[in-house]
C-alpha cells in the first residue's frame, strides 16, 4: 500500500474512533494514531552486534463527558479493538471527577493550513549496506590513533513514521516523517587513564547525514582529548557551554515557563511574564515552519496551529508555553505548545567558537554534564561536569569530576554571548553559551 493510501486508511480509523465515541455518549473526543517502521544496525569491534527491524503502531484516545475525561490506548488497530478502546475510555470518564478546565481547544485555533515542511525522506537502505556503514564508521574511529583501545560500537538508524490526529470539532490530519542517524562511541586509554566519548549525526534526509567515517574520527578525537584529565580546586570562573551542552540551559528555561510548572506554582519564573530575565540582546523564539528540520510541525499535540513565536525578546519574557488545559488553569490562551516546542532557537551573535574562547579568556569549557541537579522551584543549579580548563583563550588541559553551580536566574541574567556554532541536531537550536561566572568545585 502506498503511503498516501495508508494515511487515508489510518484517517478512516481515527474517524471511526471519533464516531464511535459520539455513539457511546461522549460529548467530545480526540484521537492520535501512529505507526513506525525502521531499521537499526549496530557493529562493535568489526562484527555485527544487533540488527533490529522495528514495526510498531498504536492508537490513543481521550473522551469527554462534559467535564469528565477518560483515556485509553491500544496497539491493535482493528475496528473491533478500536470499539473496545473507546468503550474503556468512556467507562473511565464516567467514573472520573469533573475538571472544569478539561476539554478541547477553541475550534478557531486549530490548524487549517498544512504546508509541506519536507519532513519525509525515506532511505531505502539495505541491511547489508547499513552493516557496512556501521563497520566503516567504527573502524575509522579505532584506526584513528593507537590509544583508541576499545569501542562501544557504531549504530545506523533509519525510521519512517505516520501520525494522524483528529478530534470531534472537525480536525483530522495525517503526516509522514523520517529520522535517520549515525553514531559512534569509543574508548581511549593511556596507562590506567581511560576516557570514552562519542559523536553522532541525526537528520530528516539521509543525504544530509555527516559522513560516517568523519563521525568515527571525531568520536576518537574527542575521546583522546579527554586523556590526562585534571581536577580543579574550588573557584569561581566564567563558564562556556559547548552547543550540545548549551541546549540543556534552554531546556531548563522551557521547563520553568511551561504551563504545568506555572499552574502548580513550582517554578522560579512564576509571575515573570513581561519581565527582564536575560540581557537585552537575547532573542529566543520558535520556528515551526523550517523545512527539513527535526522540530518542525504545522500544529501541536492538540491540533492547534503553530506559529513563529517570540518567547524572549530584548531579554524580556514574552510568552509562556501553554497547552489548552494549562492555559485554562491560568486564565490564558493556549500558545500551541501541547507536546513541547518547535525548533526553539536562540539567536547567535557574530562570534564563532574560537572567538568565544578568547572572550572566555580564563575559565571552564563544559563539554559534558552529569546528573539532573536543577531545582525548577528555586532555580538552584548544580551538576556534575567535565570539559577543559582555558587560559588566555587557549585550551590548556581536560578536567573532570567537578561540579558547577549557580542559580538559573543569575545564569540567565549574566549570559555574556551566544556563538554562531549552532547545533541543529534536535528541537533546540543553539550555539555555545558563555556565562559570566559560576562556582566550580571538586
Amino acid at each position: 500500500m502506498q503511503n498516501s493510501e495508508q494515511i487515508e486508511s489510518f484517517k478512516n480509523q481515527v474517524q471511526y474512533a471519533l464516531d464511535e465515541a459520539k455513539k457511546q455518549g461522549a460529548s467530545a473526543a480526540e484521537v492520535a494514531l501512529s505507526t513506525s517502521n525502521g531499521l537499526s544496525v549496530s557493529a562493535r569491534l568489526g562484527d555485527v552486534e544487533t540488527i533490529e527491524h522495528d514495526c510498531s503502531q498504536g492508537l490513543g484516545l481521550t473522551v469527554y463527558f462534559g467535564q469528565r475525561k477518560g483515556s485509553a490506548s491500544s496497539t491493535d488497530l482493528s475496528l473491533k479493538s478500536i470499539q473496545a478502546t473507546v468503550k474503556a475510555a468512556c467507562s473511565i470518564a464516567k467514573f472520573s471527577n469533573e475538571d472544569k478546565f478539561s476539554g478541547l481547544p477553541d475550534p478557531e485555533l486549530l490548524a487549517t493550513e498544512f504546508p509541506d515542511l519536507e519532513l519525509n525522506h525515506p532511505w531505502a537502505i539495505e541491511t547489508e549496506h547499513a552493516i557496512k556503514l556501521a563497520i566503516e564508521c567504527e573502524q575509522a574511529a579505532c584506526n584513528f590513533h593507537p590509544e583508541i583501545s576499545n569501542s562501544d560500537g557504531a549504530t545506523i538508524n533509519s525510521h519512517q513514521g505516520i501520525k494522524i490526529f483528529g478530534n470531534s470539532i472537525g480536525f483530522l490530519h495525517g503526516q509522514q516523517a523520517t529520522r535517520h542517524a549515525i553514531s559512534c562511541s569509543v574508548i581511549a586509554q593511556r596507562s590506567d587513564d581511560m576516557q570514552t566519548n562519542y559523536w553522532y549525526s541525526v537528520v530528516r534526509n539521509a543525504d544530509d547525514l555527516e559522513n560516517g567515517i568523519e563521525i568515527g574520527k571525531k568520536a576518537a578525537k574527542r575521546a583522546l582529548e579527554r586523556l590526562g584529565s585534571h581536577q580543579l580546586t574550588t573557584r569561581n570562573a566564567p563558564v562556556l557551554y559547548s552547543p550540545e551542552m548549551a541546549s540543556s540551559l534552554l531546556a531548563s528555561l522551557m521547563g520553568a515557563i511551561s504551563g504545568g510548572s506555572l499552574y502548580r506554582k513550582s517554578t522560579f519564573l512564576l509571575d515573570s511574564l513581561k519581565t527582564q530575565i536575560f540581557p537585552n540582546f537575547v532573542h529566543i523564539h520558535e520556528q515551526p515552519y523550517l523545512k527539513n528540520s527535526l522540530g518542525s510541525a504545522a500544529y501541536d499535540g492538540e491540533g492547534v496551529a503553530t506559529r513563529n513565536h517570540d518567547i524572549v525578546a530584548d531579554g524580556i519574557l514574552k510568552s509562556y508555553l501553554l497547552s489548552t488545559y494549562s492555559a485554562k488553569k491560568l486564565g490564558m490562551q493556549t500558545t500551541g505548545n501541547a507536546g513541547g516546542v518547535h525548533n526553539l532557537t536562540i539567536d547567535s551573535g557574530s562570534d564563532d567558537f574560537n572567538a568565544l574562547l578568547k572572550k572566555l579568556n580564563t575559565g571552564l569549557l563544559v563539554t559534558e554534564l552529569m546528573g539532573q541537579g536543577v531545582n525548577c522551584m528555586t532555580g538552584d543549579y548544580s551538576r556534575g561536569a567535565a570539559g577543559f580548563w582555558v587560559e588566555n583563550g587557549e585550551v590548556l588541559y581536560p578536567v573532570d569530576e567537578i561540579t558547577i553551580a549557580a542559580n538559573l536566574k543569575d545564569m540567565f541574567k549574566n549570559l555574556v554571548a551566544i556563538g554562531n556554532d549552532i547545533d541543529t541536531r534536535g528541537n533546540i537550536r543553539t550555539g555555545s553559551i558563555l556565562i559570566e561566572q559560576m562556582s566550580i568545585a571538586a
